[in-house]
């Protein structure tokens, strides 16, 4: 449900409805048309966004292409790095 929240579904919802309302008592023309393809591709986008930041957080591998991509890089490193870290101990004298 904290998903579903997000302001790109939210907005894409908004939109939707404004699309619906607007287009209720007019011809289809190809600038409809083109809204309501525009509208299709944002919300395509902001469900992409969604399933790909619940599977950052769930540490399943994203794809390559997606903006949440390089975070999860950058927690892997940082990860890596600190492991690497604590396996090697200091010798005490």
């Amino acid at each position: 449900m904290n998903y579903l929240s997000g302001t790109g579904i939210v907005g894409a919802i908004m939109t939707g409805v404004t699309l619906l309302r607007g287009s209720r008592d007019t011809k289809i023309t190809w600038r409809s048309a083109l809204a309501w393809v525009s509208w299709g591709i944002t919300l395509a986008l902001s469900i992409g966004a969604v399933i790909d930041t619940r599977r950052a957080k769930q540490g399943r591998p994203v794809s390559p292409d997606s903006p949440v991509y390089a975070k999860q890089q950058k927690e892997r490193e940082k990860e890596a790095k600190k492991q690497r870290s604590e396996g090697v101990k200091p010798i005490k004298r």
